[in-house]
């Protein structure tokens, strides 16, 4: 059961990215157009219904917080800039971030960082899989180091 959760989420993931980078062509400017196009979009799975899919919670989210996570992203990045990057890379790069920030017990950060490469191996080049999984690697560990507390002096 769990092994179809985490193909069941793949899925979902890589469906994401296709309506971001989608729209990456063709800006929606509310909520409603959104959705629209995740229900319009040609490969939409029969009966993904954004009401309950992962898809939609990250195709949602990605949309929303895309200033923030540009932003963040952009701080992990070393002589570039965030308008150099590539469309696929980028539509790739912040579905892993808001993953990442989201600290879902079912999307740990090796799992979602995984994710992002294996849809890097699939829509990019040899050159953006290595620059996916090092900015994702950097990211998730100033994350992680946010999220853990001090240890006390001695």
């Amino acid at each position: 059961m769990a092994g179809d959760k985490k193909k069941y989420r793949g899925a979902e993931r890589a469906f994401a990215f296709k309506v971001l980078y989608g729209i990456s062509f063709s800006p929606v400017q509310d909520e409603e157009a959104l959705r629209a196009a995740f229900l319009n979009f040609p490969e939409r799975p029969e009966g993904l219904d954004p009401a309950d899919s992962y898809a939609w919670r990250l195709v949602l989210g990605v949309w929303t917080e895309q200033i923030s996570l540009d932003a963040d992203l952009s701080s992990h990045l070393r002589n570039w800039r965030m308008e150099r990057i590539g469309r696929v890379e980028s539509a790739i790069l912040r579905i892993a971030l808001f993953e990442l920030r989201r600290n879902d017990p079912d999307a740990p950060p090796k799992v979602v960082i995984n994710e992002a490469i294996e849809l890097s191996k699939q829509y990019c080049d040899d050159k953006s899989r290595i620059f996916v999984n090092g900015l994702l690697d950097n990211a998730a560990k100033i994350l992680r180091e946010k999220k853990t507390p001090p240890a006390p002096a001695p």
